[in-house]
């Protein structure tokens, strides 16, 4: 499995990013994704998770504002981020899991295939 993201970009504060991420490779065999973002001396820490079937979870600071989404015909998971705030800034990963857990996969360690990352910046 191979995850591709792309959409990330310097942005004012309140402004709007979409991130995508592809994957390729065996799909069918993933039950659930996940956005990570890492800023410079931070932890990774979960942005947002999904299942194959469609529950979601979300950092408590982004709820309301990100939104997490897939499409499975183009093997693409999304994450819409509006009324961006300077510490949003981080580099932000996808991540593709095979476990299935109710609620999407929480821990970074049970995820099993990540991408490269894609730099997001919100400026004040």
């Amino acid at each position: 499995v191979q995850l591709v993201e792309s959409g990330g970009g310097l942005v004012q504060a309140g402004g709007s990013l979409r991130l995508s991420c592809e994957v390729s490779g065996d799909v069918s065999s993933l039950n659930a994704m996940g956005w990570y973002r890492q800023a410079p001396g931070n932890q990774r820490e979960l942005v947002a998770a999904i299942t194959t079937r469609g529950s979601t979870n979300y950092l408590n600071s982004v709820k309301g504002r990100f939104t997490i989404s897939r499409d499975s015909a183009k093997a693409t998971v999304y994450l819409q981020m509006n009324s961006l705030k300077p510490e949003d800034t981080a580099v932000y990963y996808c991540a593709a899991g095979l476990a299935y857990r109710v609620a999407g996969i929480v821990s970074p360690i049970e995820y099993d295939y990540w991408g490269q990352g894609t730099q997001v910046t919100v400026s004040s």
